[in-house]
C-alpha cells in the first residue's frame, strides 16, 4: 500500500468515525458526544499528552526508552511557575523547556554514557522530579521569602506575572459564529460536524496551534532530513550507523535532551492553563503520553490519534453531568467493535493463503471471539443501564480506551534497537 493510499484510508476512517458518532448522538440524544464544548475540552486535554508523547517519540526513535517523561514534565511545570511569577510568561516558557531538557540530560548521561538500564533510569527520573521540585519549593517558597509574600506555598508557586501568553487567533476565534448556529440546529451530521469544527477552532490560542504544528515538523525532521535519518538509524541499528560515520552518542544525547524539552513544554502548557505551578498538576500525563506514543506505533500521526483518543475520553468524563453520555458511549463502543469484527472476518475469508490462516488461526479466532463478546456486553449494557454510579462514570472512558488500544496493538513495531545498551565498537 503506497503512502498516498494510506492517507486516503486514514481520511476515510476519520469520516466513518464522525458518521458513527453522529449516528449514536442522533439515536441516543446525548448531544455532548459531539458538542463543541466536549471537543474544546478534548483539545486542551490532548495537548500536554501529545507533547509528552512527542518527547517519547524523539528519544525512542534514537533507541533510548524514556519512561521518565512524567518526571521531566514535573520539572517543566516547577521551573515554568518559578520563572513565570518573577519575569512573566516568556520566561516561564523558556524555563519550562530548560527544566524538562535538564531531566532529559540526566537520563541521557545515565543511559548513553554510563549504560544504566533505560527503565531503571526512567523510574529514577520519575522519582527525582517530584522530590527535587518539593525540595525547591520548601527552600524558595517558605514563610518570609518574597515568593511566600506573593502567594506561594510549599505546594504551589505565585501566579504568573502578567497574563500567560495565550492570545486567541483572530481568524479562527473571531467573526460570526456560524458553527455555533449550525450546532444548535441538532441536524444529523451537519450539527455534529459544526460542533467538532467549532470546538477545534473557537477561542483557540497560539500555544495550542504551535503544539499541533510540532507534529508535522517532527515528521519532516525525522523522515525527510539527513539528521532525522541518522537519528532513526541510531534507533534501528546503531552499529551500522557507526560504521557509516554517524556519531551515535551525540545523536542519542540530542534526541533525549529534545525529548525532555518537549515533556517540559507540556508542563508549561499546564502551568499556563492554571496560571501557576501546582504540585501534582501533571496527574500522570507523562505516562499517558508514553501510552499514546506506543498506540501511535512510534509515528507522529498515530501519536496525534492516541493523544486525541485519551483527551476525548477525559473530556467526555468531565462533561458528563448525569452519566447518560457515558451510557450512550456503550453503543458507540459496540458498533466500533462490530465494525472491527466484520473487517477481520472479511480479511480471513478473502485470504488466499490457507497455510497462513492455519498458522495464525488461534490468535485470529481469539481476537474475534473477544470482539464478539465485547459487542454483546456493550450493547446489553446500553439497553439495560439507565445511569451509572459515579465511580463507574470515572473509569468507563478509560476502559473503552484500553479496548481500542488492545485492538490497535496488533500491528505495533518499535525501533529494533530501542532500549539496547550501545557501546562503540561492540557489535551485538
Amino acid at each position: 500500500m503506497t503512502r498516498v493510499s494510506k492517507y486516503h484510508v486514514a481520511l476515510i476512517g476519520v469520516a466513518a468515525l464522525i458518521l458513527l458518532m453522529s449516528l449514536v448522538r442522533f439515536v441516543t440524544g446525548q448531544d455532548d458526544l459531539t458538542s463543541s464544548g466536549t471537543f474544546a475540552a478534548a483539545l486542551m486535554l490532548a495537548v500536554p499528552i501529545g507533547l509528552a508523547g512527542l518527547g517519547g517519540l524523539w528519544a525512542e526513535r534514537a533507541g533510548v526508552v524514556n519512561i521518565g517523561l512524567e518526571g521531566m514534565m514535573v520539572l517543566g511545570t516547577w521551573f515554568a511557575g518559578w520563572a513565570g511569577y518573577q519575569w512573566g510568561p516568556v520566561a516561564a516558557l523558556l524555563a519550562g523547556l530548560l527544566g524538562g531538557a535538564l531531566g532529559g540530560l540526566i537520563h541521557a548521561i545515565a543511559t548513553v554514557s554510563f549504560g544504566v538500564d533505560h527503565i531503571i533510569s526512567g523510574v529514577a527520573i520519575n522519582l527525582l522530579g517530584p522530590g527535587v521540585t518539593r525540595f525547591l519549593s520548601e527552600v524558595l517558597y517558605k514563610n518570609g521569602t518574597p515568593a511566600a509574600d506573593a502567594g506561594a506555598g510549599i505546594t504551589g508557586s505565585p501566579a504568573i506575572s502578567g497574563h500567560p501568553w495565550t492570545p486567541s487567533l483572530p481568524v479562527l476565534s473571531d467573526g460570526p459564529d456560524v458553527f455555533g448556529w449550525l450546532e444548535s440546529t441538532r441536524w444529523f451530521l451537519v450539527a455534529d460536524l459544526a460542533g467538532i469544527l467549532r470546538g477545534l477552532t473557537h477561542n483557540v490560542n497560539i500555544l495550542v496551534v504551535l503544539a499541533v504544528l510540532l507534529l508535522p515538523l517532527t515528521f519532516y525532521v525525522l523522515w525527510h532530513t539527513s539528521f532525522g535519518l541518522r537519528l532513526r538509524s541510531a534507533g534501528e541499528n546503531p552499529w551500522a550507523a557507526e560504521s557509516l560515520g554517524v556519531n551515535v552518542y551525540r545523536i542519542k544525547y540530542i534526541a533525549v535532551v529534545i525529548s525532555g524539552a518537549f515533556a517540559g513544554l507540556g508542563g508549561v502548557f499546564l502551568v499556563f492553563v492554571s496560571n501557576k505551578y501546582v504540585e501534582g498538576q501533571t496527574q500522570g500525563r507523562g505516562f499517558i503520553g508514553l501510552a499514546a506514543m506506543i498506540f501511535g506505533n512510534w509515528r507522529p500521526g498515530g501519536l496525534a490519534a492516541g493523544a486525541s483518543l485519551f483527551g476525548y475520553a477525559e473530556a467526555l468524563k468531565l462533561r458528563d453531568s448525569g452519566s447518560g453520555t457515558i451510557v450512550s458511549f456503550f453503543l458507540f463502543g459496540a458498533v466500533l467493535l462490530l465494525g472491527y469484527l466484520v473487517l477481520r472476518v472479511r480479511r480471513m475469508l478473502a485470504s488466499d493463503q490457507p497455510a497462513e490462516v492455519v498458522t495464525r488461526g488461534t490468535k485470529d479466532y481469539t481476537l474475534m471471539a473477544v470482539a464478539a463478546a465485547g459487542v454483546v456486553v456493550l450493547f446489553w449494557l446500553w439497553l439495560t443501564v439507565e445511569e451509572l454510579p459515579g465511580e463507574l462514570v470515572f473509569v468507563t472512558p478509560h476502559v473503552l480506551t484500553l479496548l481500542v488500544l488492545l485492538v490497535a496493538s496488533q500491528r505495533l513495531r518499535m525501533p529494533k534497537a530501542d532500549g539496547v545498551s550501545y557501546r562503540r565498537g561492540e557489535q551485538h
